[in-house]
């Protein structure tokens, strides 16, 4: 979610309207400055130097080793941390890497603050094999004195234990922020395969007012203390063992989880909780690993169904590994065709930190194909083509990556699979996949549909699609997008699905027998008037979640649009925020909408049914719920 969702307190700014942060590139100048100067001065020396037989991922992965020295180490996090904690629409990426091994002890931990485009992740095959004593965090931003985590986007946490461990009792007053382990942050910033032992704090109480809005988790464990969900509106928690879970605002989903609060979606106010029992089907997330012999490869999960918990907690992951010497590695700076081909001889891929100007697609042409991004790697089309085009429907894993809009419309960003029959004992997986439409370019931008989904079986699992709301050329015909997701495909599971501010409908499902198990959702903030915003002469606005007329079977989970009309002066009505074909076989359960902001909103919430959620009814403390459609 934006810089603009509401807080759950219903507290706004001195305007009336709930506070906004937009991007302030001058704020981060000095911190570069002197980020610059640190990371050129000894930032190469903690890489671990490149024998014959290890890859080169470039000058912005970092990969650390326990024999290093910890001042170092944390003089390098440091460093990369004051350039990207403001840096939300820069061109920096990294990724911060751990052999296996302790970091940090009781007598001086390690305390690594995760800003913009910086992956932190773990080499071992198991969360365990990396132990970092003392905190991974990512905390509020503070602007014109309003300090939140509302646009903490695009960070991450993966395959490590943190041990949570205090500054030690010689150091006199130690900052808020080494107080606990903090994630902090909303779209965009998930955490996989980890271990906390100790509180995790999914808000920042460190500085008001600390609201935070969205987030994923999946194949982790948390012990030792609780999950303190704050602020935090909405969260989709997966196949992971919890101790417990403090309270939810608006939309709050586990599926698959131990210790997870007891299904309870329109009952109690304050405990907006769905709770599937196990996940239908699952493949955790490929990740870099490096074996005793210093051996590097990617690990592929395997593919599960009906599972409950993590994956690693009772034994190894099930799974293979391959060696990395079949994955072709590639910079900003090596050639489509060059990719393309070692794609079509057979290698895998790997897209090391950076920016991507693509004048025409990768094309994924066999089956099986691994598709990893380091860092964030961001994929931008130059000349209306796709970024990314996948063939097969089989066994395709593509992970780790952002896809942005570019100067000339492309009529679909990224496109996955082909209509007709699949392998759904080897799915596509679309993983930890971001899009924007804008925010970051300097020049207006557009493209018709971000994601094209039409391989059946696939799993697409944490994709936030985001017309910008905020940042450099952003309004209704500057950065222009009709749809985030659209999946034709059938028997598709989704989980952890965000798409915001598209022009049209948010998400088009016209596939058979598909799930989505949580959808976050906001509609466009600035149609300039009502008959700008139509789905036909007698429809106002889109729904943000379409299941088209010949869908017979689709259940849909925990799912929520809000209404936030504050850059238009426009009264702006949406007939229904949800709709689908009225048949017993589609299926919608704890599905809701608020309103937040501006004049007008849902009048109703799925087929005429529920609400109104409007400025003169808005349902702004508690949202308006359908516990079950039909």
């Amino acid at each position: 979610m934006a810089a603009t969702e509401e807080n759950p307190a219903g507290t706004h700014g001195g305007d009336g309207r709930p506070h906004r942060h937009r991007a302030i590139a001058a704020v981060a100048a000095t911190l570069a400055a002197a980020a610059a100067t640190l990371l050129g001065v000894g930032a190469t020396a903690l890489a671990s130097p490149a024998g014959a037989s290890q890859p080169n991922f470039g000058p912005n992965v970092y990969v650390f080793s326990p024999s290093m020295p910890l001042s170092q180490i944390q003089a390098t996090v440091n460093a990369i941390s004051a350039q990207q904690v403001s840096n939300q629409f820069g061109t920096q990426r990294y990724a911060l890497l751990f052999e296996p091994g302790t970091y940090g002890s009781a007598a001086d931990p390690l305390f690594v603050q995760v800003g913009y485009y910086t992956e932190v992740a773990g080499l071992g095959a198991s969360p365990s094999d990396v132990v970092i004593n003392g905190a991974v965090n990512s905390t509020n931003q503070c602007i014109s004195g309003s300090c939140t985590a509302l646009d903490n986007f695009w960070r991450s946490l993966s395959n490590l234990t943190v041990n949570y461990t205090p500054p030690p009792s010689t150091v006199t007053n130690p900052p808020c922020i080494d107080s606990t382990e903090f994630w902090a942050a909303s779209q965009a910033s998930p955490i996989r395969r980890v271990d906390v032992n100790g509180n995790l704090f999914l808000f920042d109480y460190c500085s008001s007012p600390g609201y935070s809005s969205g987030g994923f988790i999946a194949d982790s464990q948390f012990t030792g203390g609780a999950v303190i969900n704050g602020s935090q509106q909405q969260y989709i928690v997966r196949n992971s063992n919890i101790d417990g879970w403090s309270n939810s605002v608006w939309n709050q989903v586990f599926v698959g989880d131990v210790g997870a609060p007891d299904q309870s979606f329109g009952v109690t106010p304050g405990t907006q909780y769905t709770t599937l029992p196990t996940s239908p089907v699952t493949e955790e997330e490929p990740f870099l690993q490096v074996d005793g012999s210093s051996r590097d490869s990617v690990f592929v999960p395997a593919l599960q169904h009906n599972s409950v918990g993590p994956t690693w907690t009772s034994g190894s992951t099930p799974g293979t590994s391959v060696p990395i010497c079949r994955f072709f590695i590639a910079s900003p700076s090596t050639p489509v065709p060059q990719i393309n081909l070692a794609l079509a001889l057979g290698k895998d891929l790997i897209l090391t930190p950076g920016v991507y100007d693509l004048d025409q697609p990768i094309v994924v042409s066999r089956a099986d194909t691994i598709v990893l991004g380091l860092g964030f790697a961001t994929l931008v089309p130059q000349r209306g083509n796709a970024a990314l085009v996948v063939a097969p429907n089989n066994g395709v894993k593509m992970s780790g990556l952002i896809v942005d809009a570019g100067p000339v419309n492309s009529p679909v960003l990224v496109s996955v699979g082909t209509p007709g029959p699949a392998n759904a004992n080897d799915p596509d997986l679309i993983q930890d996949v971001f899009f924007r439409i804008g925010g970051a370019a300097t020049t207006p931008v557009s493209a018709t549909v971000s994601l094209l989904d039409n391989a059946s079986d696939s799993i697409i699992d944490d994709v936030w699609a985001w017309r910008a709301d905020h940042g450099n050329d952003v309004g209704w015909t500057d950065n222009q997008a009709d749809t985030g997701v659209v999946v034709t495909g059938d028997n598709v599971t989704a989980y952890g699905l965000a798409v915001e501010h598209y022009q049209k409908y948010e998400v088009i499902w016209s596939g058979q027998g598909g799930t989505d198990i949580f959808f976050q959702n906001e509609l466009p903030y600035d149609p300039p008037t009502q008959a700008d915003w139509m789905a036909s002469p007698s429809q106002d606005g889109y729904p943000a979640f379409l299941v088209t007329p010949n869908v017979r079977t689709f259940q849909g989970y925990g799912m929520g649009s809000y209404v936030v009309f504050i850059d238009t002066t426009a009264t702006l009505f949406n007939a229904e925020a949800f709709e689908s074909p009225d048949t017993p076989g589609v299926q919608f359960h704890d599905i809701f909408g608020v309103w937040i902001a501006g004049s007008g909103g849902d009048n109703s919430i799925i087929n005429g049914v529920g609400g109104p959620v409007t400025s003169t009814d808005p349902g702004i403390v508690e949202p308006v719920d359908v516990v079950s459609y039909p």
